[in-house]
């Protein structure tokens, strides 16, 4: 669908957004304003908070990301990676306990895997300005067909893509090895367009929608994924490790640039937990 001669979606990528790792305090404010306004305001998957932040226990022990607009320096999406807690054995995944009943051990047994090897993604949202389609600001949105486009006017999916795409980059930093993520059935044969083997470990659960649980290797993402895709991957790994904390970039006046003016309607990709 793509060609290589005539598309680099490296380019277009860092032309129109940007990832950054969410270490501070302020970047994670960003973060649970943006999930209060998908998962509480919009979609009501979650009650509304008085302080305007949609925040849980897995919070603490998570790695955040967020996409920033470059073009209106708009904080756009986010997402996390939710790591099993430090010291403590009893600690589940949040997919752990609630597919419990319809993983298929023989395929994956998580209590056979290192904990510091594996982790689950979760809270991916977009704000509504930034919507794949019109009429989707109330339910949860998707990567699907339309996205690619044709042959005549390829289309990418680059916010979904680039999130998930970050994810990945952060968790290789972070020595973790399989990724887990609660998913619509569709989105493994359209994760197979750009070579990244989505493989799921269980039946269906109902979870704000029909889910399947699944899991991804860091090692064999980064490996297998498409020649045409890498460019937006190689973006994105700049992208984080030109925003680590050390780097000094500290995007200075955030707590004043991106807290007054936000979009007032949001959607979520895939609410996972």
């Amino acid at each position: 669908m793509f060609s290589p001669e005539k598309f680099n979606l490296g380019n277009a990528f860092k032309q129109y957004f940007e990832i950054i790792p969410a270490f501070s305090n302020a970047l994670k404010e960003e973060v649970y304003r943006i999930r209060h306004q998908v998962y509480c305001e919009d979609l009501e998957f979650e009650s509304i908070r008085p302080d305007r932040r949609e925040i849980d226990e897995h919070d603490a022990n998570s790695l955040h990301l967020l996409m920033r607009s470059v073009k209106t320096n708009e904080f756009i999406g986010c997402t996390r990676i939710i790591r099993p807690r430090s010291g403590d054995p009893y600690y589940q995944l949040p997919f752990e306990e609630t597919c419990a009943s319809v993983l298929d051990r023989s395929i994956i047994n998580t209590g056979s895997l290192p904990r510091d090897k594996i982790a689950e993604i979760s809270r991916l949202a977009v704000v509504n300005g930034y919507r794949r389609r019109k009429g989707e600001a109330h339910m949860p949105a998707s990567i699907s067909e339309e996205d690619f486009g044709t042959q005549g006017l390829p289309r990418f999916p680059y916010i979904p893509i680039g999130l998930y795409l970050g994810t990945t980059e952060l968790a290789r930093m972070n020595g973790i090895d399989t990724l887990f993520v609660l998913t619509e059935e569709r989105l493994a044969q359209h994760f197979g367009k750009l070579g990244v083997k989505l493989q799921v470990i269980g039946g269906a659960i109902e979870h704000h929608g029909r889910r399947l649980p699944s899991m991804m290797s860091v090692t064999n993402i980064i490996r297998d994924i498409r020649s045409i895709i890498r460019p937006v991957y190689n973006s994105i790994a700049e992208d984080i490790k030109r925003n680590l904390p050390e780097t000094g970039n500290g995007l200075p006046g955030i707590e004043n640039e991106h807290s007054e003016s936000r979009s007032q309607v949001t959607i979520a990709v895939n609410p996972a937990t």
